[in-house]
């Protein structure tokens, strides 16, 4: 039986590892970087053991520090979780060698599917060797690891050597191997898979299916179970190649089996050796423990000889601290509060008054919600996702809600393109008019007293907020009778954190909280602006600036001041949690100014470039974010 049991990984997944081992009795130990020292996963845990430095291929790729963290601990077992390590054969039986219990499949298994190029030859498939214009478009993977990283589309060929290039690099510094590959691009597909578990009986379970389509840069974003629409045959045809993949290389523990399917028919992705993300929709339908059963299997128990029945359906939809308008880039910042209202399961791996730092992925939380028809689990999970208090830096809740309220996507009608269709119009701003006024109040609240010698109503207050992008400037007075009045709303109820208006004649109550300039209205961000703008704040025209906090990782080759530049032309890139991002020109001109270099760290706004335009290049850097390439996290 195990007793202690390391969690090699951080974040969400550890903290939810840590729960079921609390409910098994099982005493935890969590390692941490640097940049982790006071993350919730180390300081829920029994143990903490630090991993010293920031960078992923220091510290959670370190598979001797991890066995090492193991021992010095007194663990007799490790979890993975997913992503880093947890597809690694090598450090599968680095643990097994040190004599601790692998919470996974054998590494033999590992290593026959962690190579996407050999799963695909397992099953009698095979990548592209020599890519033509008759083939595009068509994926570049990284045959190690997930989450698509060193993931690209290529739909011209004369782009394929640099995406492939690219692809090498984030894959060597996502998982430590740079082998990539090519396979045809299904366009329009549904992403769909099985959670199998197996044990080490010869017992092998199909967990139902589960459909990951709505992805941004191969990211999945919204998770349910079971697939909507399958019918009979194909969801039957799609178990048992799961089951056989499974069974060809003597698969223990919980994996699953991706496809995209088109046309009625099955294409085989990738069998992933590990816990998805998205695992808690199965739980919630086939009310089961995946932890639990991980564990279970792992101390030598048998399953049952067939899986509990399905119930109900499961939806799931990953919070992250990124901003969708602007090219899905990840943001930093202090996570002040974080709550969903009850009935809806909440994994996260923060709490109010983490920071959330650039090393990392930015997933903040994933929200499922379980109900008996698909419908009702939808329409719960976007309430609660429209109700939840989330104070700190911008998320995608706006386009979580907005999603799951899409016809495309309430009809079951959605594919892996549903983002290149409909973003515009997810991302389309539309802030409570009010807002803006509810915070001026709260702010106003107990701030202005008059004495006795005054009889007459102060001049109307002024007060400017930057809100979606827009300012918004609101008028306010204060009454003799000691109230707060607006032009054309009444001012019901007034102080610091709650203020209710009436227009037109319908109530609205609004909970406002306040961080700094940083004002929390409901689900409304607002920025408190100064009365005056500051006319220092000004760059010239034609500057790029950092959309994120990251470390400059590459210019491009040959690039020095003065060279020209055509629009759309990479120039540098960024790397800021795990993903690297490309800032391009936005017009044709000049490079003016090269402000960095490579291994240099930026903060949001730092000025990275300037390129003046040539005459007929002028206006074009108006309204131009740079170019974010981002691929998705570990499924």
């Amino acid at each position: 039986m195990i007793s202690t049991l390391l969690v090699a990984n951080r974040g969400e997944i550890a903290c939810r590892v840590f729960r079921t081992c609390r409910e098994l009795g099982i005493r935890t130990v969590a390692v941490y970087s640097d940049a982790d020292e006071n993350a919730l996963h180390a300081r829920v845990a029994d143990t903490a053991v630090r991993l010293p430095g920031a960078a992923p291929a220091d510290t959670y790729l370190r598979g001797d520090l991890i066995v090492r963290a193991a021992r010095a601990a007194g663990a007799d077992a490790v979890h993975p979780g997913y992503g880093f390590l947890s597809e690694n054969p090598g450090f599968a039986r680095a643990v097994l060698d040190a004599g601790l219990v692998w919470i996974g499949p054998p590494p033999e298994a590992i290593e026959a599917m962690a190579s996407k190029t050999r799963a695909k030859e397992l099953l009698g498939l095979a990548p592209l060797r020599q890519v033509t214009e008759a083939d595009l478009p068509v994926l570049v993977k990284a045959a190690a690891g997930g989450g698509g990283r060193g993931m690209r589309v290529v739909r011209r060929l004369a782009d394929l050597e640099g995406e492939l290039t690219a692809a090498r690099a984030e894959a060597l510094a996502a998982f430590g191997d740079d082998e990539v590959f090519t396979e045809p691009y299904v366009e329009d597909g549904r992403h769909v898979e099985v959670q199998i578990l197996a044990d080490t009986h010869g017992t092998v379970w199909a967990l139902g299916t589960r459909d990951c389509s709505l992805q941004r840069r191969h990211q999945k974003v919204v998770e349910e179970a079971p697939a909507p629409g399958l019918s009979s045959g194909l969801t039957r045809d799609l178990h048992e190649t799961a089951v056989r993949a499974a069974r060809a290389v003597g698969y223990t523990g919980a994996g699953t089996v991706e496809f995209l399917v088109s046309g009625g028919r099955a294409h085989f992705l990738e069998m992933n050796t590990r816990l998805q993300v998205e695992h808690p929709v199965t739980e919630a339908v086939f009310d089961v423990d995946l932890v639990a059963l991980q564990i279970r299997v792992a101390e030598g128990h048998a399953l049952e000889n067939e899986p509990p029945r399905a119930r109900g359906h499961a939806v799931e939809a990953r919070l992250y601290a990124e901003d969708p308008a602007n090219g899905w880039a990840p943001q930093t910042g202090t996570l002040h509060h974080l709550a969903v209202p009850d009935g809806v399961r909440l994994d996260t791996g923060y709490t109010g008054g983490d920071p959330i730092g650039v090393h990392y992925d930015p997933l903040i939380a994933k929200a499922v919600a379980h109900a008996p028809t698909r419908a009702e689990a939808i329409r719960r999970l976007a309430g609660a996702l429209e109700r939840a208090a989330i104070h700190g830096p911008v998320t995608n809740r706006d386009l979580l809600v907005r999603s799951l309220r899409h016809k495309e996507f309430t009809s079951g009608h959605m594919d892996t393109g549903f983002y290149d269709r409909h973003l515009a119009e997810l991302t389309e701003p539309a802030p409570d008019p009010y807002a803006p006024l509810a915070a001026a109040l709260a702010d106003a609240h107990g701030r202005s007293r008059f004495g006795g010698w005054r009889n007459l109503p102060s001049q109307a207050q002024t007060k400017r907020y930057s809100m979606a992008g827009e300012e918004h400037e609101v008028r306010y007075r204060h009454t003799r009778a000691g109230g707060l009045e607006a032009d054309g709303v009444r001012v019901l109820h007034a102080d610091a954190r709650r203020v209710v208006l009436e227009a037109d004649g319908v109530r609205r109550t609004y909970t406002v909280a306040r961080y700094g300039d940083d004002i929390h209205v409901d689900g409304t961000t607002l920025r408190a602006l100064p009365r005056f703008p500051d006319p220092t704040a000004q760059h010239a025209p034609g500057s790029l600036l950092a959309p994120m906090p990251g470390t400059v990782v590459r210019i491009a080759g040959g690039l020095t001041e003065g060279a020209s530049v055509q629009a759309g032309q990479p120039l540098l890139w960024l790397e800021a949690m795990k993903m690297q991002h490309q800032i391009s020109a936005p017009a044709t001109g000049t490079l003016e100014t090269l402000r960095v270099t490579p291994g240099r760290q930026v903060e949001v706004g730092t000025l990275l470039a300037v390129v003046t335009t040539t005459p007929q290049g002028r206006g074009e850097l108006r309204d131009q974010p740079p170019t974010t390439r981002r691929p998705k996290e570990p499924r």
